[in-house]
Order: structure tokens, then C-alpha cells, then sequence
């Protein structure tokens, strides 16, 4: 034929339920040269005839390019691009080409030749195409991957759409808090450029330009280039956008085409619960090791004000580098914290507010003075550093050796009401002991004792934290151990109570003071929680009573009969 062929999709045969089965995609069962194989329960078969490389398929929206040539069962050919010379391209499962074609392509890899046998049914019905195809024809494709751009609808409602020009670099892809680099030229559908940057750099969560871009980059690898279609709701919308300086304008609703490029990346983690500490990665470090609580770490650092003023510098200028050990209060926490998330060699820019540096009072510095309510900004390189040691470090002695020292940290740091710190020295040294069958007897009995010391410690920690629920868990570990436990069953107690489970509450208190009947404060715990249930039942009996009176209380009609 002289002209490209025409494979339409009739509105009945737009991608819907594939009818795939178990043979879709890559997942689809291995085929051997020769085999002719029935893909999902629709009639559609598959030959193959050259094995494609790797294992990757297109998938649905990829741009695909194929050669193929197509003929009735009798043999006649009907079109072939072969014979044109010239490739065929479509988007996959877009409904661009007849359906047995959409489900037939995405079973197959890169340079695979594959023969289909497609019925009318997923081709052109009862209609046909004529003059060439006549009604309820069976066709036969005989088909070759050439290759495929990747085609993403990336919020999966169709308002961007990203092909791959240039696959980028490992796996990685930037998160929200990261500061992204990037080059793009966004243009009008007629081609006009209406910005465009040779490296502009934003985090990625505050986006730039328009939403498209911020939404794009968290799926790009780095150098990685791609081409956006962007719909106008993650571009301009209804409103459009005015010129301005050499910015061009963006008509109303009008769509927009972005070449990006993924330059590179800052990885930005924000630390601890509110995520208020910053940490920006200027260079990255070696391996995946990094300090643990308790590692002597030494760093290169420089700490300033937000308006630039320099209040430390250590490591430079033939200054020494500055050591401390961790979760030692030797520095701010928000540095202690931020270290701890470093590796050996990385570079980084920590951002620590008020209330991780030095909160509502004054501090004198080397280099000056850190007014009042500041924010301070390290450049932090992590030299070096000798991690504490773990469990599996140690030898049995060593392991209870190492749990009672964390133990006695932990007894020094209750005192001085750090439960916080107190509460994971008590959980570093449960840690040590935690596996304990290849202990001797006696090194078991050792063990046992410091499990049941460590966690009631821990508990009265919780306690004072009101983490009741953590409270109550350690307190029933002890109880494993031992259930006549006075002070784990008093302390459960108390967790239940915060934990508004009076019942539970009441069992334990009773089964301590049975155990230890003249314990003081048992008895006084048991009294108050007596008297609490007996308020709660008073209370209870009241709203039962007023609610009763309500539903008997005769209404206003009833009383005048």
C-alpha cells in the first residue's frame, strides 16, 4: 500500500480491562522460538520468533516504535512498514491502534519479533476496514520492538505527562525537603518560549515556575531529561500569566511543553519528630556507616547566625578540629542529633532552631556572642569517628559488663531528671542482654536481673514522659520474668490509670499489695485509685439516672390528659 495504514480503535475498544490474565508484561510466563503461546482469555495468540534483550516491556502511555507487516489468514498482505521503510510509532494503550495490538506489544522486550493472531473481535469487528479487510477478519501481525520512550502520566489524572528523552543516574529520586538544580524551556503548543533557565536551583516541595516542575523532579533521576505535556491545571489554569521582564506570557488554560533536566541534588533530612532540624548535604559522605549513640566523633566546623556572623571555627585556618562524644550533652542537641545522621567524609549545612541550640538565653561563643531566641547554621565535616560498641561486638562478660555501665548512666541521669536520655541508656543496656542463650547459668541469672532492673528503670522513665503505653509494655516484660514483681505490677498500675483502663489498674494494685501488703505506697495508690473508680461510678450513675428521667418523663400533652 501506498499510504502509512490506518489502525483505528473503535470507541468500543479503548483500553479498559485488559483480559490479560497472568500473561502481562514482564510477568507474562517464558516463551521459547517457535512457541506459540494464547495471551489473556480473549482469543489473542502470540509466536515468538526472535528473543528481544533483558526484561523490561513497555507499559501503558510509552511511545513505542515497531516494524511490522500484517496479512489475512490466506496469506494476503495487507500493509507492511517494511515495505514503506519507515517505522511505526504509537503511545501504548492510548486506543491509537486496534486492541489486540495494545495488549499484544506490552508482553514483548526490546528487539523481540513475535507473530500475533489477532480475532476480529480485538481488531476490526464486524465492520472491517475496507476495501482491505473484510468483516469478522482474523488477522495476523508479524511484529518487531524496535524500542520504546517511556511516557508517564505522572499525577495519574493526565495533567503531565513525562517521556524520557535521556535515562539518568541510580536509582535515587529527590523528596520534598531536597533542593533540586535544574535546566527547562517551557513553551506555548505553538512553539513560543515563554521561560526558560540554564540551572536554576529550588526545594522541591516550594516547586518553581509551575506546579508541574515540583511534581516532575520527584520522579527524575539524576541528569535524567525529559520532556513535559503539561494541562493547565499544573501549569497556568484559567487565570494564565501575564509577561514580565523576559518572561513571555501564558494565554488562559493554555497547555505547555517543558524540556527539564535533573542536574543534581542537595538531599535535605529533617530531623527529629517535628522535623525542625535541617540537614543539607553539600558533600556526600562515604559508605552507609554512621555514628551511633555514645561514638566519639571529631568534625571540621564553622557556626554562624542567620546574618552571617561567625561564632565558631574549629578545624580550619590550622585550628583543631573539634571532638565530643555523643548523647553526652558536650554540644547542642540539634549538632548531636544532626551528627548522628552524617556519614565519614560527608560535608553538610545544618540548620538548628532555638529550641535545639541554645533556646531564650544568651551565649558567649569563641568568636561572639549568640543573642537570645537565635537560629545557628553549622557547616559540618564529619573527619571521623569510633562508633560505641553494639552487642554483637562483645563477648558474653563484655555484653554484662556493658549493661550494667549503661545501667549506672542511666541510674545518674534519672537523678538528674534527664529521663529522656535516662530511658535509652536503661534500652542500650536491655539491648546488650537481649539474646541470652548462649549465656552459662550463672551469667543467665546475671542477665535476668539486669533485664528486670533496666526495664522497671525505663518504665519509671516512661512514667515521667507519660508514655504510658511504653510503660505498661516494660512493666509486662519484668512480669514475664517475674510476676511477683511489686514494683512492675505498681507501675503498670499507674500506666493503666493514665491510660483511663481502671479494671486492669485495679487487678494490679490488688496483686501487689496482696504480695507486699505493707508496702506504703501500694496502699496509698490503692486508696486514691478506690476513691477515683468510686467518683467515676457516682458520675456514671448520675448521667444514667438524668437520662432515664428524660425517657420516663411524661410530655406536656400526656400531663394535660
Amino acid at each position: 500500500m501506498d499510504d502509512d495504514f490506518d489502525m483505528p480503535a473503535g470507541d468500543d475498544m479503548m483500553m479498559g480491562d485488559d483480559g490479560m490474565g497472568d500473561f502481562g508484561g514482564a510477568e507474562g510466563p517464558v516463551m521459547k522460538v517457535g512457541e506459540e503461546k494464547e495471551i489473556g482469555k480473549q482469543g489473542l495468540k502470540k509466536k515468538l520468533l526472535k528473543e528481544g534483550e533483558g526484561w523490561d516491556t513497555p507499559e501503558v502511555g510509552d511511545e513505542v516504535e515497531v516494524h511490522y507487516t500484517g496479512t489475512l489468514l490466506d496469506g494476503k498482505k495487507f500493509d507492511s512498514s517494511r515495505d514503506r521503510d519507515t517505522t511505526f510509532k504509537f503511545k501504548l494503550g492510548q486506543g491509537e491502534v486496534i486492541k489486540g495490538w495494545d495488549l499484544g506489544i506490552k508482553t514483548m522486550k526490546k528487539g523481540e519479533n513475535a507473530v500475533f493472531t489477532i480475532p476480529p473481535e480485538l481488531a476490526y469487528g464486524e465492520a472491517g476496514s475496507p476495501p482491505t479487510i473484510p468483516a469478522n477478519a482474523t488477522l495476523q501481525f508479524d511484529v518487531e520492538l524496535l524500542s520504546w520512550t517511556s511516557v508517564r502520566d505522572i499525577c495519574k489524572d493526565g495533567g503531565i505527562f513525562k517521556k524520557i528523552l535521556k535515562e539518568g543516574e541510580k536509582w535515587e529520586n529527590p523528596k520534598d525537603p531536597d533542593e533540586v538544580l535544574v535546566k527547562y524551556e517551557a513553551r506555548l503548543e505553538d512553539g513560543t518560549v515563554v521561560s526558560k533557565s540554564e540551572g536554576v536551583e529550588f526545594t522541591v516541595k516550594d516547586g518553581y515556575f509551575c506546579p508541574a516542575l515540583g511534581k516532575a523532579v520527584k520522579t527524575m533521576k539524576k541528569t535524567e531529561k525529559v520532556l513535559l505535556t503539561v494541562k493547565p491545571q499544573y501549569g497556568f489554569g484559567e487565570m494564565g500569566r501575564p509577561a514580565a521582564g523576559e518572561e513571555g506570557a501564558v494565554p488562559p488554560n493554555a497547555s505547555l511543553l517543558v524540556d527539564l533536566e535533573l542536574v543534581s541534588w542537595k538531599t535535605v533530612t529533617e530531623i527529629g519528630d517535628d522535623k525542625k532540624i535541617l540537614k543539607k548535604v553539600l558533600k556526600e559522605g562515604e559508605g552507609y556507616e554512621r555514628p551511633n549513640e555514645g561514638s566519639v566523633v571529631t568534625v571540621k566546623i564553622t557556626g554562624k547566625l542567620q546574618d552571617g556572623t561567625v561564632f565558631l571555627n574549629k578545624g580550619h585556618d590550622e585550628q583543631e578540629p573539634l571532638e565530643f562524644k555523643t548523647d553526652e550533652e558536650a554540644v547542642i542537641e540539634g549538632l548531636d542529633r544532626a551528627v548522628l545522621n552524617m556519614k565519614k567524609g560527608e560535608v553538610a549545612l545544618v540548620t538548628i532552631p532555638p529550641e535545639y541550640a541554645y533556646g531564650s538565653t544568651e551565649s558567649k561563643q569563641d568568636l561572639a556572642v549568640i543573642p537570645a531566641n537565635s537560629t545557628v547554621i553549622y557547616e559540618v565535616e564529619l573527619v571521623s569517628f569510633v562508633k560505641d560498641k553494639e552487642s554483637w561486638d562483645l563477648n558474653n562478660a563484655e555484653k554484662i559488663e556493658a549493661a550494667g555501665a549503661k545501667k549506672e548512666e542511666g541510674n545518674a541521669l534519672f537523678k538528674l531528671s534527664k529521663f529522656a536520655r535516662a530511658s535509652k541508656r536503661y534500652e542500650k543496656a536491655a539491648k546488650f542482654i537481649e539474646y541470652d542463650t548462649s549465656f552459662s547459668e550463672d551469667e543467665k541469672k546475671l542477665s535476668k536481673q539486669l533485664k528486670i532492673t533496666c526495664n522497671l528503670n525505663n518504665a519509671a522513665c516512661k512514667l515521667k514522659l507519660k508514655d504510658y503505653k511504653q510503660a505498661e509494655k516494660l512493666c509486662t516484660k519484668v512480669l514475664e520474668l517475674d510476676s511477683q514483681n511489686v514494683k512492675a505490677l505498681y507501675r503498670r498500675s499507674q500506666a493503666y490509670t493514665q491510660l483511663a483502663d481502671l479494671e486492669l489498674a485495679e487487678v494490679d494494685i490488688k496483686k501487689a499489695l496482696e504480695i507486699d501488703p505493707d508496702n506504703r505506697d501500694v496502699k496509698l495508690t490503692y486508696k486514691t485509685l478506690k476513691e477515683k473508680i468510686k467518683e467515676i461510678n457516682k458520675k456514671d450513675a448520675k448521667f444514667y439516672s438524668n437520662m432515664f428521667s428524660k425517657m420516663t418523663k411524661p410530655s406536656a400533652e400526656e400531663s394535660k390528659a
